[in-house]
């Protein structure tokens, strides 16, 4: 078996990782008892929150994690493997791309915020590589918060982005 395969095994076995429906792997590791009554947050949410969520996130060179957008903050974490490629659409539909890792001094950030309700998606640009990072969201994931994009819907919705948004969608 190939070392990068063994490695990325070793992770998926150690880590419990499962497949994630928008792409890659992952497993919950924090949900904080403490609880944010539904009163107490804006209408966009169903329903009472965790104050706190994270989890570990894998993601191969042969894979992307699709466009998606989630109710909260989410702030990625570098953990190891190759730079990961973020790229985000926000509300008015401007287009960024950010790199996650820790060569800082040729602009990689080991942290990045994603505001609540704008739409990313990821990807590791090495061939035969990896990335695992770490995911938080506060208020805590719940799968209400959750909406991985349809291609045709959000290409209506940014057509001059249609070229990356095809590429990043998985349906």
């Amino acid at each position: 078996m190939h070392k990068k395969n063994q490695s990325i095994q070793h992770l998926l076995e150690n880590l419990q990782l499962l497949p994630h429906p928008g792409g890659g792997f992952y497993k919950e590791v924090y949900r904080s008892q403490g609880m944010i009554p539904k009163i107490a947050l804006s209408e966009k949410f169903s329903g009472d929150r965790s104050y706190c969520t994270s989890i570990y996130s894998l993601l191969t060179s042969e894979d992307f994690f699709a466009f998606h957008k989630v109710q909260q903050d989410e702030i990625y974490h570098f953990y190891g493997g190759s730079p990961l490629s973020v790229h985000i659409i926000n509300k008015e539909g401007n287009y960024t791309k950010h790199k996650l890792g820790i060569d800082v001094q040729n602009g990689e950030q080991p942290q990045l915020v994603i505001p609540a309700e704008y739409w990313f998606a990821s990807n590791v640009e090495a061939e035969n590589s990896y990335t695992l990072i770490g995911c938080t969201v506060a208020p805590g994931f719940h799968i209400d918060d959750f909406e991985l994009a349809d291609r045709k819907i959000l290409s209506n919705e940014y057509p001059k982005l249609k070229d990356i948004i095809h590429r990043f969608t998985k349906n």
